[in-house]
């Protein structure tokens, strides 16, 4: 890599991540720590990659010098960029060795066959992957366009973020792209080039968010930086111009502070870790632009991380920075008493240097920072929800939380791989051939092109017909063909990631019964299964339809109702449409017969009240065999008579009649006390009864109301039951109430007639202690 490059980054408050104060990645913190046996392993595999790195370098050498990449880059000076940048985050040699052969590939007539035979079937592989992926990318790149700076769509940023790794089956591929766009980003930089739009905004937008998810910060903030400099270079220059100093000058202020911090924390016997870093400009910008704050109001520009054994020293740990620095009012979040919704832990808090300067100090356990790296809370999760990720909103979902499982295992597979694979054979543990890193990840979904350049997501094995259905329900019925990548096939073709498919369609008709039968292989998704079941479904029932609506309109006619309408006829049978009557009427699931009782309405029934004034009016009412006109008979007349509760009348009591208002003829005694006075109040309400045959025979049955005082002795209730059931008279109920050993009795007898009653009463007068024996 040149100087001149390195240099004109730091003018711009840059450091790049090959440069000599970019912070290494430490293969041991990444791997773990190993044995004596695997580092000396290690050292002997790292050898043979150094040599493997200088074959490839020799090999790329002639057929890249001279030769330019469209950005006008020489293509040798990248190829060696993209060497120095993936050594600069620890990748091994190996995979700094492919960055010449992906190159190289192209001068190259039969490159998988040369590349096999002189350096292996697996880097022949890895450059033809990584070739394939460019080609998908450019595609991609194409829908951007030059011509704004709007974001794209988020659905389709994301399709496009999931395809960079579904496509990759080995993810070596992708770290190749990440370090080649990040050269390209400073080829630009270097030569102070405009930088295409679409190529900054893919790399704002795709690239930087994919080396964020996998842990790649170097990379990630420099194609942040580089790109949001190509897109909005008059912001960038403010925001660079306001901070008043290099970024260089800020780390060494972070340097600085952070010994004295580490200082104190230990003269305080507090053991702790002490991470610092500034801020770069992007990241800068979005919290400006989430927040809504001017550059003043950004107080982590500078920041401090503590991490310590347990929470008591969280706490005593920020006793110590507040003693060494004057802390900010309203600048202090006890996130450890009060976790976010997401269950992040830490304590912030901004204090102020002896020059003045503002530093965001956080401070938590080794658990919580774990938590807050790999977890649900993770830091990079919520900014790639973009300005608004500030407010809440967290990029959450199947595939952020599969890629956080595996986040840590990433960087090992990544710049490891020749540590933990023998490359003769590419041998794992146990003797067993070890599979590409990330294979089977994401292998559930492949990602087609349409014509257009939109990318469309479908589940691994997808049909034309499926993407079909994806597009649009009426284009899947429609579906007769498809083209792949210009060549008609046909459509149980199942797609693969990356091609393009164009989709061929009649302008009329429907699905075919044979895309339904599995074994055909026409369909995969069942979503789009469910459409064409849902398709015949409705064919099927407009037929149902079509013949209820016949059968209804030969009724209306026959009944000459034909200028009813058939929306009120469904409404009044409690449809919410005519085609919901017609729908089961076709199935046979509703008779003619309903319609017919709506077209032909039976008569109201008469007031029960006008009923009977009107048969006492017509004599129809009487007792058989008698003259009786006009007297209600008792047991005849039944429907219209009722026995009144008060009094409960039977034969062969004096009665009289009452004309209730909807409840036909109360019957009472004559000696009723309520009947009397109903009489009084309304004589033209009351009317003869007498007793019928038919209410006087053994089988009809009246309740009787007895009352009965008596001195409480034992035995007496038996002895008042022993009369009844001697004259065959039933005791319904029975209640009593007793005060100071006066009994207070009251039965409901059941009995055909009332005069039965009277020998027994007298009975029970007799027995001893009862003082007192009356009908109710």
């Amino acid at each position: 890599m040149k100087t001149g490059s390195l240099d004109i980054a730091r003018d711009d408050g840059l450091l790049h991540a090959g440069s000599p104060h970019a912070p290494i990645v430490d293969l041991a913190e990444v791997a773990g720590t190993s044995t004596p046996e695997a580092q000396a392993a290690g050292a002997s595999v790292n050898e043979g990659g150094l040599e493997l790195l200088r074959r490839a370098r020799a090999f790329a050498e002639p057929l890249l010098s001279g030769q330019s990449f469209d950005t006008g880059e020489d293509a040798l000076v990248h190829a060696d960029g993209v060497g120095a940048i993936l050594h600069g985050i620890g990748a091994s040699p190996s995979l700094r060795a492919a960055a010449y052969l992906v190159y190289a590939s192209d001068y190259l007539t039969n490159p998988q066959d040369v590349l096999s035979r002189a350096f292996g079937a697996d880097a022949a592989a890895l450059v033809a992957h990584t070739v394939k992926l460019v080609q998908v990318q450019r595609n991609a790149r194409d829908l951007m366009g030059d011509e704004t700076d709007a974001p794209l769509d988020a659905e389709q940023v994301e399709r496009i973020r999931k395809m960079l790794l579904a496509f990759s089956r080995d993810l070596r591929v992708v770290l190749l792209r990440l370090a080649s766009r990040l050269q390209t980003l400073r080829h630009y930089a270097e030569r102070k080039l405009p930088c295409p739009k679409a190529l900054a905004r893919e790399s704002l937008q795709i690239f930087a968010p994919l080396a964020n998810r996998l842990g790649i910060w170097q990379i990630k903030w420099e194609l942040e930086d580089l790109s949001f400099r190509f897109l909005q270079p008059d912001t960038y220059r403010t925001i660079a111009k306001a901070l008043h100093e290099k970024r260089l000058e800020r780390e060494r202020h972070i340097e600085q502070v952070m010994q004295q911090l580490q200082a104190a924390l230990s003269a305080s016997g507090i053991d702790a870790q002490v991470q610092g870093r500034p801020k770069h400009i992007y990241s800068i910008y979005k919290k400006m632009q989430g927040k809504a704050l001017s550059l003043d109001r950004v107080f982590d520009l500078r920041a401090l991380r503590v991490i310590v054994g347990d929470v008591h020293a969280c706490y005593a740990a920020l006793s110590c920075v507040h003693e060494l620095w004057q802390p900010l009012q309203d600048e202090f979040s006890d996130y450890i008493a009060r976790p976010k919704s997401n269950g992040y832990q830490s304590l912030h808090t901004i204090v102020l240097d002896e020059q003045g300067r503002s530093i965001e100090v956080q401070i938590r356990t080794q658990a919580m920072h774990e938590h807050a790296e790999s977890g649900v809370a993770a830091h990079w999760a919520y900014k790639e929800a973009g300005s608004k990720g500030y407010a809440g909103v967290q990029a959450a979902g199947d595939f952020e939380s599969r890629v956080a499982e595996a986040r840590k295992m990433v960087l090992r597979q990544l710049l490891a791989w020749e540590r933990d694979v023998a490359e003769s054979g590419h041998v794992g543990q146990g003797g067993h051939p070890s599979a590409s890193p990330g294979q089977g990840l994401f292998e559930d979904r492949i990602y087609v092109f349409t014509p257009g350049g939109d990318i469309i997501d479908l589940p691994a094995g997808a049909t034309p017909i499926d993407l079909a259905y994806v597009l649009h329900t009426n284009l899947g019925h429609r579906c007769r063909g498809a083209r792949v990548d210009g060549a008609m096939v046909p459509l149980q073709t199942p797609l693969q990631s990356g091609q393009t498919v164009e989709i061929v369609s009649a302008k009329e008709g429907g699905p075919s019964m044979d895309w339904l039968n599995s074994e055909l292989g026409y369909l995969r998704s069942p979503r789009s299964r469910a459409k064409v079941r849902a398709w015949f479904n409705a064919l099927a029932q407009q037929a149902t339809i079509a013949r209820g609506r016949e059968a209804v309109e030969k009724l209306l006619q026959r009944e000459g109702k034909t200028a009813i309408k058939l929306d009120d006829l469904a409404s009044q049978l409690g449809f919410r449409s005519a085609d919901a009557l017609f729908d089961v009427v076709g199935k046979d699931e509703f008779s003619l017969r309903n319609i017919e009782q709506v077209l032909r309405p039976a008569e109201p029934a008469p007031d029960p009240d006008e009923l009977m004034l009107q048969k006492l009016a017509r004599g129809d009412v009487g007792q058989p065999g008698g003259d009786g006109k006009g007297v209600l008979v008792v047991g005849l007349d039944s429907l219209l008579t009722q026995l009144a509760r008060c009094c409960k009348p039977a034969p062969p009591d004096r009665i009289g009649g009452y004309v209730t208002r909807g409840k036909g003829v109360a019957v009472h005694r004559a000696d009723c006390s309520n009947f009397q006075h109903m009489a009084r109040e309304h004589k033209e309400r009351v009317i003869p009864v007498t007793w019928g045959r038919q209410a006087m025979t053994e089988k009809a049955h009246y309740a009787v109301d007895v009352s009965i005082e008596a001195l409480d002795r034992p035995g007496l209730m038996r002895d008042v039951f022993d009369v009844f059931a001697q004259g065959k008279i039933t005791v319904l109920s029975m209640h009593n109430h007793t005060v100071r050993e006066h009994l207070q009795l009251t039965l409901t007898l059941q009995t055909p007639d009332s005069s039965r009653l009277s020998g027994l009463l007298h009975k029970v007068l007799q027995i001893h202690g009862v003082l007192r024996v009356r009908r109710k």
